[in-house]
């Protein structure tokens, strides 16, 4: 572990704080609350914002989506790759709020319809604010608590699945099927658990994870959907398993992106926003992929990649509960609530030291399931305003 972990009970036997956090009213002028109330609409050919900039500070961005897809909002790094915030599955005619507390900087907006490609992107500036936000030094322990436990969290988990993929890689280059198929849904865990981190850089996701539904016209398919189908290609008609030269490039292609996530992990850190929307953003990918049988098409191992996800939002969320339960106490309570009843579902479908494989399961098992994460998702798509209110 590189970083030492705070026990996470010190965590939660902090005690209460009130009124911990105040923002000076700037009242008027370009520096108003209003600025960093932002407005998207999101078509099938434009992405609109009410403002080019907005003030260093907590920004939201209320999305709605006025085309025939379901797309996706990205505030991202100057670079374009860096994901800093995002909000996606916004359906037709809906509504999604983004809430993220962004320093001054050269940023790039993103609203992706059909949720491919690079998506509808623009310049977006946040500038120097003199807004003062005075945050009591309780809190500020809380808050170190909170991204000093996160970061050591990711980098154990990305620790776990270099390891784990080094493994894998050896078994399937060595044609070992069954091993390999056994280990395939176990070293994911970990990448699930932090796979809103690893989303973030740009470059290596679509070259790790992409699955070939998703492909776009010309896009070269890597990663370990590839070697998932070569492994369980029951469901392909006409498939051509691949030559040992073949899973050889594929396999050690694999494996060098992950040392390369690996690498880049360890110089992150998070702010306490960044958490928060990292736990929303990880139940999104339930919603999305998971529930639905998608992500595992070929394996149909998608219930361990569902408990993963729960995994690392329950975590991110654990991490800044002291600061939820102390400025919206029911929120708190609720998300507790949702998380507690979601997880005894999925509790219901373990088999062994995994779980049923997804066609295994009833359409009424399946229905309770997104049942549940829809529950929670509504909940938590509040955490983040709360941690920074």
């Amino acid at each position: 572990m590189r970083k030492a972990l705070i026990v996470t009970a010190l965590l939660v036997a902090a005690p209460a704080l009130a009124a911990c956090t105040e923002n000076t009213d700037n009242g008027g002028g370009g520096e108003s609350g209003d600025a960093r109330a932002l407005t998207v609409n999101s078509s099938a050919d434009a992405c609109e914002l009410s403002a080019t900039e907005a003030p260093a500070g907590t920004l939201t961005f209320d999305v709605t989506n006025t085309g025939d897809e379901v797309t996706e909002f990205y505030l991202l790094g100057e670079d374009g790759l860096r994901i800093v915030a995002e909000v996606e599955n916004v359906g037709p005619s809906l509504d999604r709020k983004l809430t993220v507390n962004a320093p001054a900087g050269e940023y790039v907006t993103a609203c992706k319809p059909g949720m491919k490609g690079d998506g509808i992107r623009d310049a977006f500036t946040v500038t120097e604010s003199d807004e003062d936000v005075k945050v009591s030094t309780d809190e500020q322990e809380l808050v170190t608590a909170a991204q000093t436990n996160y970061a050591a969290y990711v980098q154990d988990q990305s620790d776990q699945l270099l390891v784990k993929t080094r493994e894998f890689v050896e078994l399937y280059e060595a044609g070992d099927d069954d091993a390999a198929r056994e280990l395939y849904p176990v070293a994911r865990t970990h990448w699930e658990r932090i796979e809103t981190v690893a989303e973030s850089f740009g470059d290596l996701d679509p070259m790790m994870d992409a699955r070939e539904a998703d492909l776009e016209t010309g896009q070269k398919w890597t990663g370990w959907h590839l070697i998932e189908k070569d492994l369980w290609p029951a469901r392909a008609k006409g498939y051509t398993v691949l030559t040992p030269e073949e899973r050889t490039t594929y396999a050690q292609d694999l494996l060098t992106n992950t040392e390369t996530l690996d690498g880049r992990i360890q110089d992150l850190d998070f702010t306490v926003d960044q958490i928060a929307n990292g736990s929303r953003g990880l139940l999104e990918e339930v919603a999305t992929g998971k529930v639905t049988g998608e992500e595992e098409y070929w394996s149909r191992t998608d219930l361990w990649d569902f408990q993963a996800n729960v995994d690392g939002a329950k975590v991110g969320y654990d991490g800044v509960r002291p600061l939820v339960e102390q400025k919206d106490a029911a929120l708190a309570e609720q998300l507790d609530a949702r998380f507690a009843e979601l997880q005894e579902l999925l509790d219901a479908e373990r088999s062994g030291d995994g779980f049923v494989f997804y066609d295994e399961m009833s359409a009424d098992q399946v229905k309770g399931l997104s049942d549940a994460v829809n529950a929670l998702s509504e909940p938590l798509s509040r955490l983040t305003a709360a941690v920074l209110s």
